[in-house]
């Protein structure tokens, strides 16, 4: 007999012109959240059937603390998507467990094809995701043959497939500016305003799908100046995903990471972050002595119901990860054919940044235009 596990319902909005990729019927199974006893329970009984299944949790910065605290504590990581998938390759473990939202477990299990990939709850999407269907992004890029196609991480399977370039927000300026001086122009997708951004900065030929984060699309300039005058000590901080009268205020831009980065680095007691208020957690964990403020979706220009907090991220929880580990339901397939092809594009930004990191000329992994 099935576990019933206690939910409650939860719909977003996200009013856009007619004619664009909105999530206006997104809908969100939040679970409830466990008494104090129930969590102890559910974390004994998780710890020990991530033995019994040689399995190891990968969570993400956005999803509930509880996951993000029982990652670390069992050997796993709290991370950005392809840090997560990445780590799942090079772990020993058999068996994945994916705390996030969908297009992160189809990605761990294109670089852990022979692993078994589970996910709290498949139904846990992404608005990025959703705004950009793999055969309307085809019909898209046929409209642009001459053009070099970048994608971000937070597409499907078969929209990574369709790609030439895959990026995270962490590399997507490099890796879109060494394209640019090998003479490609760019077709990005899906976030238009992390597009932008990247335009800004690189000063790339580009054209760029019409997507945005629901999270992120919501931030208020208004209200994030209103709340600087309030704390005029505190410096913002940032993800490019954000509007671009919201990045013009930051003092800082960057990924999870980089975020994570600047807090710690930066000669400042208070921040306003313009992220997914999930971050909050690791922000405040590393930065005891420091005090975190969630910028404004809310206010005289407020339009959304999302609170700064993924819907789909909000899915994950305890008690449905317990079940997903005990039964083995939930489990992420991708066709071995797109695998193959979804591969090329990471694999690439993967080579790249490795060659980034190491202080190696990443840009001659960059072909020029024409050449082989």
């Amino acid at each position: 007999m099935a576990a019933v596990i206690p939910i409650k319902e939860v719909e977003y909005e996200h009013p856009l012109p007619a004619g664009t990729c909105d999530t206006r019927f997104a809908w969100a199974r939040v679970p409830a959240e466990p008494s104090q006893d129930e969590r102890a329970q559910l974390k004994d009984r998780i710890r020990r059937l991530l033995k019994e299944r040689n399995a190891v949790m990968v969570s993400h910065y956005y999803v509930h603390p509880d996951l993000q605290d029982l990652a670390e504590e069992t050997g796993g990581i709290v991370s950005d998507s392809l840090e997560m998938a990445r780590f799942g390759r090079d772990h020993p473990a058999t068996t994945l467990v994916v705390s996030g939202v969908r297009f992160m477990g189809e990605t761990s299990k294109i670089l852990s094809p022979h692993k078994k990939v589970l996910m709290p709850d498949l139904d846990a999407t992404c608005s990025l995701d959703l705004g950009c269907p793999a055969d309307e992004f085809s019909a898209f890029c046929a409209q642009h043959p001459d053009r070099t196609v970048v994608v971000y991480a937070n597409t499907s399977a078969a929209v990574k497939a369709r790609s030439d370039w895959l990026v995270t927000s962490s590399c997507a300026v490099d890796i879109v500016r060494a394209l640019a001086g090998k003479g490609h122009k760019i077709l990005w997708a899906p976030d238009k305003h992390l597009g932008h951004y990247i335009q800004r900065e690189t000063g790339a030929d580009m054209v760029f799908w019409n997507g945005s984060c629901i999270v992120h699309d919501e931030f208020k300039s208004f209200e994030l100046e209103a709340l600087k005058k309030e704390h005029p000590g505190a410096k913002v901080l940032v993800h490019p995903e954000s509007p671009a009268e919201v990045v013009a205020l930051a003092d800082a831009v960057g990924s999870t990471s980089g975020i994570l980065k600047a807090a710690k680095e930066m000669d400042a007691k208070e921040f306003i972050v313009a992220t997914d208020n999930g971050m909050m957690h690791k922000l405040r964990t590393l930065n005891p002595g420091k005090v975190f403020y969630e910028a404004p979706t809310a206010g005289n220009s407020a339009t959304c119901k999302s609170c700064a907090h993924c819907p789909w991220m909000a899915m994950n929880g305890l008690a449905v990860l317990a079940h997903v580990l005990e039964t083995g339901t939930n489990e992420i397939f991708v066709d071995e054919a797109i695998i193959d092809r979804a591969r090329v594009p990471i694999d690439r930004m993967l080579a790249f940044t490795a060659a980034l990191k190491s202080g190696k000329p990443a840009g001659s992994l960059v072909p020029d235009i024409g050449a082989a």
